[in-house]
C-alpha cells in the first residue's frame, strides 16, 4: 500500500492505455496478466460491482473487495473512485495483487489468492481461479518476458498445461 500512495501520484496523468503498463512497471507484475484479472474479474467493466455472500461487495474494473476499503480510505480513496476512475483501480489491483505476490511468491497461488483470499483451506479455490486467468493470460500475445518464464515454471509446478515445449 505505500507504493501505492506513490503510485497514484503517476496515475492522473496516464492516458487509459498507459494504466496496465504503469501499475504493472511499478509493482513488477505482467501487465497482460493484470489485463487477464480484470477481464475475468469485471469483464472489463468499469463500473462493475459485485455483492458477495459474505455481505461485502467487489468494486471496479478490477473488483477491489470492500474490505480494503478503511486502508484505502486512508490513503484517500474512496469506493465512488474505485467505481469512476479505472486506473486507479488498476493501481489498486496491481498493489494488492503485489502483496499476495510478498506472502505467495511471484506464483499461481499468489494469483488466486487476489480472487479466493489466504485462508489455508481456500487453496483449492485460488487454483481455480489461477486457471481460469491462465486461459485470459496465455490467449494474449507476446507475454512479459519474466512473467512468461515465471509463468511456464508455475503452470508446470500446478500441473496447468503451458501449451508450449
Amino acid at each position: 500500500m505505500k507504493l501505492l500512495a506513490l503510485g497514484l501520484c503517476f496515475c492522473a496523468g496516464i492516458a487509459q492505455a498507459d494504466c496496465w503498463d504503469q501499475a504493472g512497471a511499478m509493482y513488477n507484475i505482467s501487465p497482460k496478466l493484470l489485463y487477464a484479472i480484470a477481464e475475468q474479474e469485471s469483464s472489463l467493466d468499469p463500473s462493475a460491482v459485485g455483492k458477495n455472500k459474505d455481505g461485502s461487495q467487489d468494486l471496479g474494473l478490477m473488483q477491489i473487495n470492500s474490505s480494503h476499503l478503511p486502508k484505502l480510505q486512508k490513503l484517500g480513496i474512496s469506493a465512488s473512485q474505485l467505481l469512476h476512475d479505472p486506473c486507479l483501480s488498476v493501481m489498486v489491483g496491481a498493489s494488492i495483487l503485489s502483496g499476495m505476490m510478498k506472502r505467495y511468491g511471484y506464483s499461481w497461488e499468489a494469483v488466486g489468492a487476489y480472487n479466493a483470499g489466504t485462508s489455508p483451506n481456500r487453496h483449492a479455490l485460488r487454483m481455480r481461479y489461477a486457471k481460469h486467468i491462465w486461459r485470459r493470460y496465455k490467449k494474449m500475445a507476446t507475454p512479459h518476458p519474466r512473467a512468461d518464464q515465471e509463468c511456464q515454471i508455475q503452470c508446470a509446478n500446478a500441473g496447468l498445461s503451458t501449451g508450449r515445449k
